[in-house]
């Protein structure tokens, strides 16, 4: 339990660190299965590359893939005496999760609403972040105590990427989350639907394994962006199991410029609010 003076201490490291940070994104989803942090991983690897500084922030505490997705499995985070250091991807691009604070990657973690809310607040508060022009935040599926926390945590997220896939019950959970967002006050940058559509590898026609179309109607209908397709890719699933960002080391495939193009978007829009 944190004395008063502890808790003011880490009142002030949090809101130091946000002060040096100029946007503040939380990729959020109704349900899991999407691709949030997929996408995630690939924003924020763009981002960087196209030379903003960026931080991506691990909020999925049961769940914490982002570290294996960017090739930093078996890295450990290390303190200097007073922050923790986010992991180093490339010059322009830090993360930061639960996989880089345990040995074992086959031990859950088995905690309830406080002592989650508490380590997504060290993240924020306790990790070195520096100066960044971007912290992207994945949060875990749904409007539980996670992504409430990283909202009420961060004063002023400036825009919620709402992630979803075509079919009927994955719509009906981003409509939550858009409603969970503008609830909190937090704008909507937009709705993206992945796994839309497959081209067959045979002869080449469109596949709509999940259907198409859902997250346009359900940006359409609620009056918020929609930011683009991705269609379903076989090949993103090995290249994030094998830590490599598609959009970096697939640029010229047809998913990838799909990417960029939603980057574009986000940046754009974030651009506006200046």
């Amino acid at each position: 339990m944190q004395s008063s003076e502890e808790r003011a201490a880490q009142d002030k490291r949090l809101a130091e660190n946000l002060s040096k940070i100029k946007y503040r994104l939380v990729v959020i989803s109704g349900k899991g299965g999407v691709g949030k942090t997929t996408v995630s991983v690939n924003l924020a690897y763009e981002l960087a590359n196209r030379g903003y500084k960026v931080g991506l922030m691990d909020a999925d505490i049961h769940g914490p893939n982002i570290i294996k997705m960017l090739g930093a499995e078996g890295v450990q985070a290390y303190g200097d005496g007073k922050l923790i250091q986010p992991v180093k991807i490339t010059d322009n691009l830090s993360a930061m999760s639960i996989a880089l604070l345990t040995d074992d990657p086959d031990k859950p973690i088995i905690w309830r609403g406080p002592l989650k809310t508490g380590i997504i607040k060290q993240f924020i508060s306790d990790v070195n972040w520096g100066e960044l022009d971007y912290l992207i935040i994945d949060s875990p599926p749904g409007t539980g105590d996670e992504p409430l926390s990283v909202i009420q945590l961060i004063n002023g997220v400036d825009g919620a990427i709402i992630v979803t896939t075509p079919q009927a019950v994955a719509i009906l959970d981003s409509r939550k989350s858009v409603r969970f967002a503008e609830e909190l006050k937090v704008p909507v940058v937009g709705i993206i639907e992945n796994m839309s559509g497959m081209k067959c590898p045979h002869c080449g026609k469109e596949i709509e394994i999940f259907g198409k179309g859902g997250g346009k109607k359900a940006a359409d209908d609620l009056k918020v962006p929609f930011l683009g397709f991705l269609p379903f890719e076989p090949e993103i699933v090995r290249y994030s199991d094998d830590g490599k960002p598609y959009i970096h080391f697939k640029r010229d495939s047809e998913t990838a410029k799909r990417m960029v193009e939603i980057v574009s978007e986000i940046e754009n829009w974030v651009q506006q609010k200046k």
